[in-house]
C-alpha cells in the first residue's frame, strides 16, 4: 500500500502532485472509498461531521471533495456483520482509501476487528490518504496526549511505519512546537510534527516529507 499521511488533507499543489503521482492517473479517474470510522471515537466528532465528510461538503474539499470519479463509504464498524465476501471486493476495487480523523486508537481497533488491517498488505497499488488520526493509525504509537477514546487500552496503533506523527502543528493553542517537543519526549522514537500544509509520503519503506508549510523531525 502507498501512504500519503497528512494533517489536514490535500491542501496545496505540492501534496496534490504527490497524490497524483501515487495514484498514477488523474484524481477525476479514480474510485475512492471514505472511511469515517475514527470520528465515532472522538468527542468532538459526530453525525454532522461524518455527513460532511461522506457528502464531500465544502469543509472536506481537501479530501472527499477533490473531484473523484466515484465516492463510496466503507464504515468499518459494519464490516464484521456482513462478511468479507461482500466488503473485500469493494476495497480491492478502490484506487484510494480516504481515511478521516477522529481517534486513532478507535480506528485501530476497528481496522483489526473488521479485517481491514490484515487486508492492507495485499493492496500494493492502493493509496491510503490519511487525515490526522487517519494518518496516525499507521504509526506505532500516538502518545497519551492524543488518546480520546475512553476504552483504549493504551496509545499503540498499527505500526505500519516506524515513526509517529504529531498533527495540526500550530493549528490549535495546544498544538505548538513546545507541545510537540513534550509529546516527542514521551514517544521516545522517531517522530514528525506536521502542519496543515505538510504530508508524509511512504512507498516501499521510503519516506519523503512534502510541505509548503512547517514541520519538524524528532529522534
Amino acid at each position: 500500500m502507498k501512504l500519503l499521511l497528512t494533517s489536514g488533507g490535500v491542501t496545496n499543489p505540492s501534496i496534490q502532485s504527490a497524490l497524483v503521482q501515487l495514484l498514477g492517473k488523474p484524481i477525476g479517474e479514480c474510485r475512492a472509498l471514505c472511511i469515517p470510522t475514527a470520528q465515532w471515537g472522538h468527542p468532538m466528532c459526530g453525525p454532522t461531521s461524518v455527513r460532511g465528510f461522506v457528502a464531500a461538503e465544502p469543509d472536506f474539499r481537501h479530501l472527499s471533495g477533490l473531484g473523484w470519479a466515484s465516492l463510496g463509504v466503507l464504515e468499518l464498524t459494519a464490516l464484521p456483520t456482513i462478511g468479507a465476501q461482500r466488503w473485500v471486493p469493494w476495497a480491492r476495487e478502490a484506487d484510494v482509501l480516504l481515511v478521516d480523523g477522529g481517534d486513532a486508537t478507535y480506528l485501530c481497533h476497528w481496522m483489526r476487528e473488521s479485517g481491514l488491517a490484515d487486508l492492507l498488505p495485499s493492496l500494493p497499488d492502493t493509496v491510503w490518504v490519511g487525515v490526522s488520526a487517519g494518518s496516525m493509525v499507521m504509526t506505532p504509537r500516538i502518545g497519551t496526549y492524543f488518546v480520546e477514546w475512553t476504552s483504549a487500552p493504551d496509545d499503540r496503533t498499527l505500526g505500519v511505519v516506524d515513526f509517529s506523527i504529531f498533527p495540526h502543528l500550530d493549528a490549535f493553542p495546544t498544538n505548538t512546537l513546545a507541545d510537540a517537543q513534550r509529546w516527542a519526549a514521551e514517544i521516545g522514537g522517531p517522530a514528525y510534527a506536521i502542519d496543515e500544509q505538510t504530508a508524509i509520503k511512504v512507498v516501499d519503506g521510503s519516506v519523503e516529507v512534502i510541505s509548503e508549510g512547517k514541520w519538524t523531525k524528532f529522534g
